[in-house]
């Protein structure tokens, strides 16, 4: 008789998980993760190599993802995944290492800066030692060296500088053979991440220039300015990429469209959210229908679909809640939306979207 009890409540078990996963190959995930957290099959783990002290607010992570993890291109992001307090967190941020690490040591770094009242980077610097295992997705982001090469210029600020470290520790392996100038904007020199390997790096290679510039040890702040790209040569044929504050990032694209550097030539990324677009007045709002969950909700103001479907209790996939990964796309069947980054109104009819930029306008209806 307890055997057929103990059977049953297996069986019942089993079946509860099997049930709650996506992915049918994780459903035994919460054994695995208490037998080895490296044969997790939700995510891809990684464990924690070491924790390297960049500046007083800034740590890099060494990772070693397990092998079936399939590599990243220079200048990409990830998503990781850890558990706060018994929930799953989601965060993205950029590969600071070559992707020739990964190649011969099955290494990537991240490297990632506190922030004030930051919920998971606080808890990483905190509460994340050697030995420790986290989650790790796909690389993803177009944030790439130009192919083939051509001449190039980095404007970074504070930690902005993480992808294009890995950029740069690439271009070097490969011998890149344009010219590539780097200007790095920190607040104090004690500021400068990876100083070290910036510094081998341009000693190493000619045609690489790193000029880090210091905002605010002088009386009166040094910003960026107009003189700083009127020193660069051949300005208007270089391929700029630019990622860090975005007031750093609006006035550098604005002294550049004032050279003459076209739009097409301009690249960036975001290492936080960027402002979204001011939607007042827009009609937002309306009823929302999840269709393959059967449930429908009213909804009010700049609520993004995201945010609406997680008050109604359902748990759509998602990963960097920006607008970058395009973990949270979905299928819109019918409805309008507003996409509240850019203020682009989308058409009526199917298409896709991303859930945690789509604020509803009217009645939509998205397949979730």
């Amino acid at each position: 008789m307890l055997a057929r009890v103990i059977q049953s409540k297996t069986i019942h078990w089993l079946g509860r998980q099997l049930s709650n996963q996506d992915n049918p190959e994780s459903w035994l995930d919460p054994v695995l993760a208490r037998i080895n957290p490296m044969w997790v099959q939700a995510y891809t783990p990684a464990r924690v190599e070491q924790v390297i002290q960049e500046t007083a607010d800034t740590r890099t992570f060494v990772l070693r993802p397990a092998r079936r993890w399939t590599g990243f291109r220079a200048g990409q992001h990830v998503n990781i995944c850890t558990e706060i307090d018994g929930v799953r967190r989601n965060r993205t941020f950029s590969l600071s290492s070559s992707p020739l690490l990964w190649e011969s040591q099955g290494l990537v770094t991240l490297t990632i800066k506190r922030l004030p009242g930051g919920l998971v980077t606080n808890w990483l610097h905190d509460q994340v030692e050697p030995g420790q295992v986290i989650g790790l997705g796909e690389a993803f982001g177009e944030f790439l060296i130009p192919e083939p090469a051509q001449p190039v210029l980095f404007i970074t600020g504070g930690s902005g500088i993480t992808p294009v470290v890995s950029q740069l520790e690439t271009m070097a392996a490969q011998d890149y053979p344009a010219p590539v100038t780097l200007l790095y904007f920190v607040r104090t020199h004690r500021d400068v991440i990876a100083g070290e390997k910036l510094r081998a790096l341009a000693s190493r290679h000619s045609t690489l220039r790193v000029q880090v510039i210091a905002t605010n040890e002088s009386e009166e702040p040094r910003f960026f300015r107009g003189e700083d790209l009127d020193e660069i040569a051949d300005l208007k044929s270089r391929e700029v990429y630019l990622c860090g504050p975005k007031g750093l990032m609006d006035l550098a694209g604005e002294l550049l469209h004032q050279r003459g550097v076209t739009d097409d030539r301009i690249h960036s990324t975001f290492f936080a959210p960027p402002a979204p677009a001011q939607l007042e007045g827009a009609g937002l709002g309306g009823q929302v229908t999840f269709a393959k969950s059967d449930v429908q909700v009213g909804s009010e103001g700049d609520a993004n679909l995201l945010e609406i479907a997680e008050a109604a209790g359902l748990k759509p996939q998602y990963g960097c809640r920006m607008g970058i990964c395009h973990q949270c796309s979905c299928r819109k069947t019918s409805g309008t939306v507003i996409n509240r980054l850019t203020g682009q109104v989308s058409g009526a009819g199917e298409e896709n979207v991303q859930l945690c930029i789509s604020v509803p306008r009217g009645p939509v209806s998205v397949d979730v």
